[in-house]
Order: C-alpha cells, then sequence, then structure tokens
C-alpha cells in the first residue's frame, strides 16, 4: 500500500491514520505496545521526509513473516547545500523501539526514503 500527502504538518497524522488502517484491514490484531511503536515510528518517518520540503511525501507500507516495512519518500531529489537531514538521529530515535528490527535511510533521484522494519508479533 501507498499513501501520496502534501508535506506539510498534518501529512503525520493522517499517515499513522492509514498505516494503522491498513494493518487492520490485514487482519493484524496488535498489542497496544505494538500500536505505540507503529504510531511512533510512522510519526519520526513522516516528519523526516516533511522536514526536507518538497511539496508531498508518500507513505509505503508492506508486510511479511510478520513484519511491517514502513517507508517515506520525501519527493525532493534537490535537497539545498549544507541542509542537516537529521538521518542519524532519527535512525536512533526509531531503534529505540524494541520491536524495530531495521532502519535506514538513503537518497535518490525521487528524494530521501527513511524506513523501518517493525515486528507485529
Amino acid at each position: 500500500m501507498n499513501w501520496t500527502l502534501e508535506s506539510a504538518p498534518w501529512a503525520v497524522g493522517k499517515a499513522r491514520t492509514a498505516v494503522l488502517g491498513q494493518l487492520g484491514k490485514w487482519k493484524y490484531r496488535l498489542a497496544p505496545d505494538t500500536v505505540a511503536a507503529v504510531e511512533a515510528v510512522t510519526t519520526l518517518l513522516v516528519e523526516a521526509a516533511v522536514a526536507d520540503g518538497g511539496t508531498k511525501v508518500s507513505v509505503h507500507l508492506s508486510d511479511q513473516d510478520g513484519q511491517a516495512c514502513i517507508l517515506a519518500l520525501s519527493h525532493h531529489a534537490a535537497l539545498p547545500a549544507g541542509h542537516d537531514d537529521g538521518g542519524e538521529d532519527v535512525l536512533h530515535q526509531i531503534t529505540a523501539h524494541r520491536t524495530v528490527t531495521g532502519c535506514g535511510t538513503d537518497t535518490g533521484q525521487d528524494g530521501r526514503r527513511i524506513w523501518a522494519v517493525i515486528g507485529l508479533g
């Protein structure tokens, strides 16, 4: 699944609702601490993408083997010189959640991608 949102502060709430809603449609029954982790990680990912300054962000969600991959794409390929994307700090905040099994960031022609894999069991 994926959703394209305006790059604005309200995108975070829309993304959290969409991700949790889709996981529910896929029949995942999440424990309260897992819901909190999904919400927090989605927030961090989308806030980082919005901070890049593009006009839109997209959120991508996939699942396999009881894990979900959440990815946010900034769609802003030409980041200003000296732009501090906060990538390392965001990754440290993401890995603070015990359900996160991996995360990363890279930049391509379509903008910065920042992702996390979360255990759903």
